[in-house]
C-alpha cells in the first residue's frame, strides 16, 4: 500500500507567456524600456507548491492529498475546476475574505524566471488549517514556500515550528521547501538566519535552492554570488568546495537531518546528518538508517533533449526524491531519480506533461542517459 503523503502550503494560479524565440540571451536583451516583446499563448495553470509537488507525486502514482488556501473569486474558481481536473481538489481550503494568489511567470529560454507575485490567502495560512483528519495516517507532510506566507513567517516562524510539531506528534515527518524573498517587500526585512534557527530543527527532509539558502542563512556570501555572476544565472558560476559545500556546512549546522541543494541546471547537492539525528526522523517513513547517515556529493542534472521552460523542475524533482525515498531508495538513488525528474519537467511548457513516472526515468538512466559535464 502506497505511503499517504500530504503537500501543504502555497498556491497560486500561474500564468505564464509563451517566448516565440528559443535563442538564449541576457536578461537585459530580453527586457528592457520600451521594447515590445512578441509572445505566444499565455499557459494558465496551477502553481506553488501545493500544485507543482503535489500534482508531480500524483501523476507518479503517488498516494497524496493537498492542501493549500485559495479565495472565493474568479481566480478561486478557474484554480478548483483545473485541480477538479486532477481530483485533487477535496482539501483545499476557502476563505471567503482573502483573495485567491497568482503569479506571471517570465521564463525566457535559457535564463532564470522572474515571477510578478500577489500572495493572496497564502498570507492567513495557520498550522490548524492543516486539519488531524488530514494528517492522520500520513507518512509524511511537504510543507512549501514559507517566505511568501505571512503567518508562517512572522515571529521568527514560530507558526510554522507550531506546524511542524503538529505534524510529529501524529508520528509523520516533515519536509519543508523555501522560495526567493524580494529584498523590497516585507519578507525582505525578516531575520532568515533567526527563522532557519528556529524551524530546521523541526524539519526531517530540507529541499530548498541554494539561492534561496544563501540570501537568507549568508547574506554577504549571497551579495557576493550576485556580484560575481553578474547577469549569468548564479547557479552557473558557483565552486562546489568553496561555495557550495560551505553554505551547505552552514545549514547542517542548524540541526539539519537530510538536506537536498537544487542547483539550478548544474545539479544538486546533498548531505545527511549522522546516525542520531537521522535515527530521530519518525519511524512512518521506514527510513534505513544505514542508507541515509553521513552521506553527501553533488548530482550531475541530466542532459534534456530541449528546454521549453523551467517553471516546476525544482518542484517536481522535490517530489520524485521524496517519493523515491518512501519507496526505500537509498540517498544517492532518490537524488538520481530527483535530478532526471526536473531535467524531464524542463522539456514541457507546462509543470506536468513532461513527468515520468519512476519506472520511466530507471529506464532512461540505464539506458545511458547522459549527464551534465
Amino acid at each position: 500500500m502506497e505511503k499517504k503523503i500530504v503537500v501543504a502550503g502555497h498556491i497560486s494560479v500561474d500564468i505564464t507567456p509563451v517566448f516565440q524565440s528559443s535563442k538564449k540571451k541576457s536578461i537585459s536583451q530580453v527586457l528592457c524600456p520600451g521594447k515590445l516583446i512578441r509572445t505566444g499563448e499565455a499557459v494558465v495553470y496551477t502553481g506553488g507548491v501545493v500544485s507543482n509537488t503535489g500534482l508531480a507525486l500524483h501523476k507518479m502514482g503517488a498516494n497524496v492529498r493537498l492542501a493549500g488556501k485559495i479565495g472565493k473569486d474568479a481566480l478561486g474558481e478557474m484554480m478548483l475546476a483545473m485541480m477538479k481536473q486532477h481530483g485533487t481538489e477535496k482539501d483545499l481550503i476557502i476563505d471567503e475574505n482573502a483573495d485567491t494568489s497568482y503569479t506571471v511567470v517570465i521564463a525566457p529560454p535559457g535564463i532564470d524566471r522572474i515571477f510578478l507575485h500577489g500572495p493572496g490567502a497564502n498570507d492567513t495560512f495557520v498550522a490548524d488549517d492543516l486539519s488531524d483528519d488530514l494528517i492522520d495516517g500520513a507518512a509524511l507532510v511537504h510543507f512549501g514556500y514559507p517566505p511568501l506566507m505571512r503567518k508562517m513567517y512572522e515571529n521568527d516562524g514560530a507558526e510554522l515550528v507550531k506546524l511542524c510539531n503538529k505534524v510529529h506528534a501524529k508520528g509523520a515527518a516533515m519536509s519543508l521547501d523555501l522560495a526567493a524573498v524580494d529584498p523590497e517587500s516585507p519578507e525582505g526585512l525578516v531575520d532568515w538566519r533567526e527563522f532557519l534557527s528556529n524551524v530546521l530543527p523541526h524539519v526531517d527532509f530540507f529541499v530548498p535552492s541554494i539561492e534561496e539558502l544563501c540570501f537568507m542563512l549568508d547574506r554577504p556570501r549571497y551579495d557576493e554570488w550576485m556580484e560575481r555572476a553578474g547577469e549569468e544565472d548564479v547557479t552557473e558560476i558557483l565552486d562546489l568546495e568553496k561555495d557550495i559545500r560551505p553554505l551547505a556546512a552552514q545549514a547542517m549546522e542548524l540541526g539539519v537531518k537530510v538536506l537536498m541543494l537544487k542547483c539550478g541546471a548544474r545539479g544538486m547537492y546533498y548531505q545527511t546528518a549522522g546516525a542520531d539525528l537521522i535515527g530521530k526522523i519518525p519511524v512512518a517513513v521506514e527510513l534505513k538508517v544505514e542508507d541515509w547517515t553521513e552521506k553527501s556529493g553533488f548530482q550531475k542534472s541530466f542532459i534534456p533533449e530541449k528546454v521549453l521552460s523551467g517553471t516546476g523542475a525544482g518542484d517536481s524533482s522535490i517530489g520524485c526524491f521524496l517519493y523515491s525515498m518512501l519507496k526505500g531508495y537509498p540517498v544517492e538513488r532518490c537524488i538520481q531519480l530527483a535530478a532526471a525528474q526536473g531535467a524531464s519537467c524542463v522539456e514541457a511548457v507546462d509543470t506536468l506533461s513532461g513527468l515520468h513516472t519512476l519506472p520511466e526515468l530507471e529506464e532512461k538512466i540505464a539506458a545511458g542517459w547522459k549527464t551534465a559535464e
